[in-house]
């Protein structure tokens, strides 16, 4: 491998580059995207319409940069996790195969790790190492088995998207693009914790749908599970929404992680209805699922179904997300990578 550039996760302009520096004509741009992201080749002796001599030169500075995944462990419910190498091999992610009756869904991560530690989060006890490249974060897509069948894409592993702003967008043109893979924007979404710069990039930039972790409908309580409202309150956040329409394509969510005696009292649900009144918008709730160190505990199904009932009895569609993976440590908040740093 040496230090080979990757082609897989360059855009258009790049790979035209590219083609200037090995004397190809501008349209080889286009062939080489063909074969990267649509025929999803892993070499590039695969570019058959390239002349053999050019496909020589283009590997002597070039590889596709698409690696297998380094390990996959399966739930019993049939979810998958997958490790993938990043960087020197020295650091890793990991991502989730969600498949269901209707749909095949992969959690895809942005971050090795992540600089926001919300309290219940895995991944944030593990603390920030690096930035995945918009190459890491396709490969997660591409090198499973499983690329063929995937109808839906979340960014909803390890790492805040809009902390990586630039590679994330570099992998959203890719995604999207007739050039790249040439999925619609509805078929992914972008969660975040609220970075407010990188979601107005992302609201002007992008037509994917936009998931925001919530928890909490109070600036101090929601601060004590995420530090990331001491810089961006959530009224800001929603004040920003307000600015834009939700009520056709582009839907926006907002993800609640029901604590026992925390965040789940009749007076939550009345004040998070009210604090999301005027934004088109859906509520996830989710389980929380127990992590090592953590005192918080989640709350019984009784009481999710009762909060789900306040919430839609006061206008805001409100579903509980049905847990996956959670036996291999495979479910929402329970991604983590940090043995195989210490590795």
């Amino acid at each position: 491998m040496g230090n080979k550039e990757y082609l897989a996760g360059m855009t258009l302009d790049e790979l035209k580059a590219v083609a200037s520096r090995v004397s190809l004509p501008g349209y080889a741009a286009k062939q080489m995207a063909e074969w990267l992201y649509r025929k999803k080749i892993r070499d590039i002796s695969e570019m058959t319409n390239i002349a053999a001599a050019k496909r020589e030169l283009l590997s002597e500075y070039y590889e596709t940069g698409i690696t297998p995944p380094a390990k996959a462990v399966r739930s019993v419910d049939g979810t998958v996790k997958y490790l993938f190498a990043a960087g020197d091999g020295a650091r890793s992610v990991e991502s989730v195969y969600i498949p269901s009756k209707d749909r095949a869904t992969l959690c895809v991560s942005s971050q090795v790790g992540c600089r926001m530690n919300c309290l219940f989060c895995m991944t944030g006890k593990q603390g920030f190492t690096a930035q995945l490249t918009a190459n890491e974060i396709l490969n997660q897509i591409q090198a499973i088995p499983e690329h063929d069948e995937l109808t839906n894409i979340v960014f909803m592993g390890m790492g805040e998207p809009l902390d990586n702003a630039d590679e994330l967008f570099k992998a959203l043109e890719i995604l999207t693009a007739p050039y790249g893979y040439a999925w619609s924007p509805k078929r992914i979404t972008v969660s975040t914790a609220g970075i407010i710069p990188g979601l107005k990039r992302f609201l002007k930039e992008s037509g994917c749908h936009l998931a925001i972790s919530l928890h909490s409908p109070y600036h101090e309580e929601r601060l004590a599970l995420m530090p990331v409202e001491k810089a961006y309150h959530i009224d800001s956040i929603i004040d920003l929404l307000h600015q834009y329409d939700f009520s056709h394509q582009r839907r926006v969510s907002f993800e609640y992680i029901l604590f026992e005696g925390v965040n789940d009292s009749e007076r939550h649900a009345k004040d998070l209805a009210k604090l999301l009144n005027g934004v088109a918008c859906r509520v996830n709730l989710i389980r929380f699922h127990a992590i090592p160190g953590v005192k918080l505990r989640g709350s019984n199904e009784r009481k999710m179904e009762l909060f789900r009932e306040q919430l839609n009895a006061h206008g805001v569609t409100c579903t509980i997300r049905i847990s996956r993976g959670e036996d291999i440590f495979a479910a929402c908040g329970m991604l983590s990578t940090a043995k195989n740093q210490k590795k």
